[in-house]
């Protein structure tokens, strides 16, 4: 017999917890279990759209892709996604409810636990078991009160936890001993073992270091957990995740300025996974290289913010002196709106009210609302006639002459805007590139004779189902799931 929920917690942020529960989530599935992912509070603006018209977190996302079940808002019942001055847009089972400052928001947890509450007690009644992800680290014992991200939910909705150590950055025995120690005597009885995770090299090399961590804590020691490199070929939910890449002789070059709101940066995976595309991620104090063949202007979650951000790091002047060279842009989302003429806030939506000129390379304005589109859509693209797949997520509304030439054709609605010389465009749907054949035609038009190389979606799976291989061979999963 199974536990009904598990919950992986970490001893930080970014030791493992969503590739371990994905991963986990895949085996459970293969062994023939009804399976469902769960975290409680996300804060990420890396965002998918769900089946049910709303947005969760894009590791839930992935999550529940591992689960081959359909993305649903009861999987991310609470998404912070940090703005500028007004602190973090607030969305609870998948809509905007506002916007909250750090203190504010505390003040709002104990409604949400009952939210949260209410979403896991869905997800339980429709499967076998829920796998639940913990966010940062479970000894914050300073957030405590009132939490619902952690141990204060484990504790409230009954869930066994499992502690993941990250031994690649080294000190794990003290992560994990240190973590123990500060949990309540009741934490305690909670936490049923842990796991070592991103370990390079003879896993034997630490038996020692795993028998001192179970003789100074009760934890059972499920396992230790080699480096799995295929994680980085998963999309990636956190924005200090996406690197700093080396440019590859002969490969096309793409150049990415890093936004200081950038929101939804796994329309990069695809071309990251490409052999012949080297995507640079340009970062605050750099300048665009001039010998890109694509710049690429990203979602944002503060277009205005992020527009001033642009001209603060000079990246206005590059990509003027990349179009006189006769270079092509694309922008998605915010970086489509950042092409326009203006960007106009006159409710306050981003911050204080304000209107901040564009990059004036599309004839478009665009008018921030307080009205949120979620959705999933299909369509071509105008200019080559390939098929597209994505998501909108946005606020604002688009217009002006420019619309006159969309990019895109969503079964009859039209998006976006192309400059008349055809090398500057713009859309406000994310996932472009997952999609094969336009990929191909899009990067053909930087290097005729490109195309793509890797079947991206089908790769996502091979993925996941290599993960479930690597930890099935070092973990104790029937340890970790048995009543």
């Amino acid at each position: 017999m199974i536990v009904p929920a598990l919950m992986l917690q970490g001893t930080g942020s970014d030791v493992g917890k969503s590739v371990l529960v994905a991963g986990l989530c895949r085996i459970l599935v293969r062994r023939g279990y009804s399976v469902r992912p769960f975290k409680p509070q996300n804060m990420s603006n890396n965002a998918a759209v769900t089946a049910d018209g709303g947005e969760i977190g894009r590791a839930q996302a992935l999550q529940a892709r591992a689960c081959s079940v359909a993305l649903h808002t009861d999987m991310n019942p609470v998404l912070l996604k940090p703005q500028t001055e007004i602190g973090a847009q607030v969305v609870v089972q998948g809509r905007v409810i506002g916007n909250a400052k750090a203190r504010e928001y505390q003040a709002m947890k104990p409604d949400l636990m009952r939210t949260v509450l209410e979403s896991f007690a869905r997800l339980k009644d429709a499967a076998d078991i829920v796998i639940v992800e913990g966010a940062g680290s479970a000894a914050e014992v300073n957030l405590r009160a009132a939490d619902i991200a952690n141990m204060g939910f484990a504790e409230v909705a009954g869930v066994p936890v499992v502690l993941i150590g990250d031994i690649d950055r080294g000190g794990v025995i003290a992560q994990l001993v240190g973590t123990w120690n500060l949990l309540s005597n009741s934490e305690r009885d909670c936490t049923r073992g842990f796991i070592v995770n991103k370990f390079r090299g003879d896993p034997t090399l630490f038996d020692d270091g795993r028998a001192i961590i179970c003789e100074k804590t009760e934890m059972a020691d499920y396992g230790i957990v080699p480096w799995f490199d295929g994680a980085a070929r998963l999309p990636r939910e956190d924005a200090f995740e996406i690197g700093t890449e080396v440019a590859v002789p002969g490969a096309i070059k793409i150049a990415v300025p890093v936004f200081s709101r950038i929101s939804n940066f796994d329309d990069l995976d695809p071309l990251r996974a490409e052999p012949d595309v080297s995507v640079i991620m340009v970062r605050a104090g750099e300048a665009i290289p001039g010998d890109a063949d694509l710049i690429l202007l990203p979602g944002s979650k503060a277009t205005l913010a992020d527009l001033v951000f642009l001209r603060d790091q000079g990246w206005d002047i590059d990509i003027a002196a990349h179009v006189r060279r006769g270079g092509v842009v694309l922008g998605i989302c915010g970086g489509y709106q950042i092409l326009g003429r203006t960007v106009s806030d006159p409710d306050g939506i981003e911050g204080p009210p304000s209107q901040v000129p564009g990059l004036n390379l599309l004839d478009v304005e665009t008018l921030l609302t307080a009205d949120k589109t979620l959705a999933e859509v299909s369509g071509t693209e105008t200019q080559t006639g390939a098929p597209v797949t994505g998501y909108e997520m946005h606020v604002g509304k688009t217009h002006g002459p420019g619309i006159g030439r969309p990019m895109l054709d969503l079964l009859g609605r039209f998006d976006g805007a192309v400059s008349p010389d055809g090398r500057v465009s713009g859309c406000y749907v994310h996932g472009l590139f997952a999609s094969d054949a336009f990929r191909t035609e899009f990067l053909q038009r930087l290097r005729p004779d490109a195309r793509a190389e890797i079947a991206y979606e089908a790769g996502i799976d091979r993925v996941l189902d290599d993960l479930a291989d690597h930890l099935e061979s070092y973990l104790d999963i029937e340890g970790m799931i048995s009543a």
